[in-house]
């Protein structure tokens, strides 16, 4: 860092310092990274902060944020430094084995949710779980929803076990180290994922932070599509009839991947969009 941040500080002041060096080093939301981060080194919210908005820090707390705004400044993402994202409103850890939970993929749990009963038994499967995001959520909104989550990651699944056993939902989900369904069995109600579905050209392309995260949660193959293709030439056979697949998407992939699904024998049943009105979940039935 080029700054210097002295005892005498206070925390607007290296809020204000903080978010100056990071903008100057690409940080698109950089007064948030630095409010999250001395939140984080503080162990208080946003709100705490700028109710003591005056109160110089100390040299032990004004040495260990430099240390963070140094390395966001590298353009390591806020999670990551932090090691939790908040995903349905449940605090979900993670590190540099698995991608970062998305706002809009809770579309995906939203979406699944609408094909279940609360209070029935059942059975989800969920491809790809990385941080195990989408199986918890799904875990927590009822204690009769059973999930397999798989990833092909050891790494990831570890991280996955740890949330689980942390938001007490350990019992209803069990994780599976398999490439998609290769050690997958029985038959689910609903089959969801966010796979990777990033053109492999492009990879180089995205910003610094996404470039931090794990390339087998982001590399969808020369065109983008190739973990569809997999999915859903394989899903019938491990669905109930009927059953639902529910795919997060890239914003330009609905049409293909509506494509996809119907030439292997889906019935496609909607596109949703997100926040940004972009396309980002497809959701297909099995007869």
């Amino acid at each position: 860092m080029t700054f210097t941040m002295t005892k005498q500080h206070t925390i607007g002041e290296l809020i204000s310092l903080s978010a100056g060096y990071l903008e100057s080093k690409g940080c698109n939301s950089a007064r948030l990274d630095a409010e999250l981060l001395l939140g984080h080194v503080l162990g208080v919210d946003r709100l705490d902060l700028y109710l003591n908005y005056d109160k110089p820090l100390n040299s032990r707390e004004v040495d260990e944020y430099r240390k963070y705004i140094g390395r966001r400044g590298q353009r390591i993402p806020v999670a990551y430094l932090t090691g939790s994202r908040e995903f349905y409103s449940l605090p979900v850890q993670v590190d540099e084995n698995v991608l970062i939970p998305r706002p809009e993929t809770e579309f995906v749990v939203d979406k699944t949710l609408e094909f279940l009963e609360a209070g029935q038994l059942a059975n989800i499967l969920e491809l790809g779980t990385g941080s195990g995001a989408i199986a918890l959520a799904l875990a927590c909104q009822d204690p009769l929803f059973r999930i397999t989550a798989v990833d092909i990651s050891p790494a990831a699944l570890k991280v996955a076990e740890a949330n689980a056993k942390r938001l007490g939902v350990d019992g209803q989900v069990r994780f599976v180290q398999s490439d998609l369904f290769e050690k997958v069995t029985g038959l689910y109600s609903v089959i969801c994922s966010n796979p990777p579905y990033i053109k492999r050209e492009e990879l180089e392309l995205l910003p610094p932070e996404v470039g931090v995260e794990p390339a087998l949660a982001l590399d969808g193959g020369p065109d983008g599509l190739e973990f569809y293709r997999r999915i859903l030439g394989q899903a019938a056979s491990f669905l109930e009839q009927p059953g639902f697949v529910v795919l997060e998407i890239g914003w330009d992939q609905g049409s293909q991947v509506r494509s996809i699904g119907e030439e292997a024998g889906f019935t496609w049943l909607e596109t949703v969009k997100d926040y940004a009105g972009q396309d980002r979940v497809v959701v297909f039935r099995w007869a």
